[in-house]
């Protein structure tokens, strides 16, 4: 029987070294002449083990990390009957097909990362294999409004941070007349620290292009824009290669499927801006102007993308369209919470024992989340907060661990979800430098088009500098958290709007923290 060993070469993996292992491993078993499939996948999501390899043989899989070129001779003995040569049995990260016997698998329930790191990226006929492009089959033996009612009944909701009800958004563009209409997807990412969506593309791309040939179905858009950060050619090679093979294989074009309708799709590759991930400012990007938000109404529904009716979803919400379309609304809205159906992909960081890439339904306590998938605050030390939402977030304590992570729930501790950037902060993190922290990046990245973000975030960073430096005086706690609320309120864009938030919460639930550093 022909064993297949996957080895991960997303950027996460190479950074860890996949290149050197993945070069040892291929000359390795040419040398031997071994009876092997290897097949190179996306990420797992276990960036703390990486780089990591499967070895799946005579129905058994076990799962090493990190692999580095020097253990792979012992691992092909382990394998090929040459016997152990110094297999450690710290290299095993699991031996289990459902990954069950480790925590930071087993406890995940994977659905738009299902696939990621089990497929070849770059083979259509592997996604083909693990039931791909099946639900787009399914969805145009439905009508139109079928479809939008499926998603509607699934309960979910935007995954990009702001939690808008996917099915209501299309649809308002399925009942807009004026054609042409436009699908966008927003896979800017430009949050610190996060990577949900530069990982299910480099790891599953066509997962992506079904859920937006769904999209386009339903609501009766005739182009998508696929606007993707330039610093992720990975992800960019994942989609430009899917998209050829999509159209070789008849999925874009015209008449797809016989179903009458007409779809393409265009990659657009942003700067980098981060106030492009707001959408009226995206789109501004993707017609070639300078990328700054626009007054609203009009939303894009009824005025987006070249004047036109436009539609936009997140990576992580067309990602999981599919999944709803072959398994029902009724199995997405019961993984999640009575208003919020569905999973959430974390990138889990800072200072936790196990980072990574994180899948579990919405609802999953913080707790739960951190300790028992994430193992954590790394090194034994007690954890203080965590950073949820990235820079438009809050601080969480960790008195309020036991929080599900859903989106009334977070709102109502000051933070929000966010795309799912989510950093742990241990015991020796100062609250005031993490404010500072998030603040300038957001100060940075204000376009500057209104004066309460161009201003206030200026004038927010400038109190907090005082603080930091030791100059700050009593009256400026009540500066600073009238400065928040002019911001948060006056603002254009969700940028200025949310740029408060890491303040405000710190301010909140650490109070204290500013109080020692106000000079006598």
């Amino acid at each position: 029987m022909t064993t297949t060993i996957r080895i991960g070469m997303s950027t996460s993996d190479l950074a860890a070294g996949a290149q050197e292992t993945f070069v040892a491993l291929q000359t390795a078993i040419r040398r031997r002449g071994l009876p092997v499939e290897l097949k190179q996948t996306g990420s797992l999501g276990a960036s703390h083990r990486e780089p990591v390899i499967e070895v799946a043989q005579n129905g058994d899989s076990t799962l090493y990390g990190p692999v580095t070129p020097e253990r792979i001779a012992p691992l092909l003995d382990q394998h090929f009957g040459a016997g152990s040569r110094g297999v450690s049995p710290e290299w095993v990260i699991s031996r289990r097909a459902d990954r069950s016997d480790y925590p930071f698998l087993g406890k995940q329930v994977r659905v738009t990362t299902q696939l990621c790191g089990i497929i070849d990226p770059h083979s259509l006929d592997d996604y083909l294999a693990h039931d791909g492009y099946k639900a787009l089959l399914e969805a145009i033996k439905m009508t139109p409004e079928a479809v939008v009612q499926a998603i509607k009944d699934s309960k979910l909701r935007g995954r990009g941070g702001a939690g808008f009800p996917t099915g209501i958004k299309w649809e308002l563009l399925r009942k807009n007349p004026v054609t042409p209409k436009y699908l966008i997807c927003n896979a800017d990412e430009g949050d610190p620290g996060a990577f949900m969506d530069r990982a299910t593309i480099e790891g599953d791309p066509h997962r992506l292009l079904e859920g937006m040939l769904i999209a386009a179905y339903a609501t009766g858009a005739s182009r998508g824009y696929i606007y993707v950060r330039a610093e992720y050619p990975l992800a960019v090679n994942a989609l430009r290669l899917a998209l050829q093979q999509a159209r070789e294989y008849g999925m874009l074009g015209e008449n797809i499927l016989g179903s009458g309708m007409d779809f393409d799709i265009v990659i657009k590759e942003g700067a980098g801006a981060f106030v492009c991930g707001e959408e009226t400012a995206l789109m501004h990007s993707i017609e070639g102007q300078r990328g700054m938000p626009s007054m609203r109404p009009p939303y894009p529904a009824q005025r987006g993308l070249w004047g036109q009716p436009s539609n936009i979803n997140n990576v992580e919400t067309l990602a999981s369209i599919s999944s709803i379309i072959l398994n029902g609304p009724g199995w997405f809205a019961g993984l999640g919470t009575e208003k919020s159906g569905g999973t959430k992909a974390f990138a889990l960081a800072g200072a936790i024992e196990r980072s990574g890439l994180v899948e579990v339904p919405i609802g999953t306590p913080l707790r739960e989340l951190i300790y028992d998938i994430g193992g954590g605050c790394a090194g034994g030390r007690a954890l203080k907060a965590v950073q949820l939402g990235g820079p438009s977030g809050g601080c969480i304590p960790a008195a309020l661990l036991d929080t599900p992570i859903d989106y009334d729930e977070l709102r109502a501790t000051g933070a929000i979800m966010g795309s799912g950037g989510m950093i742990v902060l241990d015991e020796t993190v100062s609250m005031v430098n993490m404010a500072h922290y998030f603040l300038s990046f957001t100060q940075d990245e204000s376009c500057g088009k209104c004066v309460p973000c161009r201003v206030g975030t200026r004038k927010m960073l400038n109190i907090l500098k005082k603080f930091l430096a030791g100059r700050a005086a009593p009256t400026d706690l009540d500066n600073l958290r009238r400065l928040c609320v002019t911001v948060g309120k006056t603002s254009l864009c969700g940028l200025g709007q949310t740029a408060p938030n890491p303040v405000l919460t710190t301010l909140r639930y650490f109070e204290d923290e500013y109080l020692r550093l106000v000079s006598n």
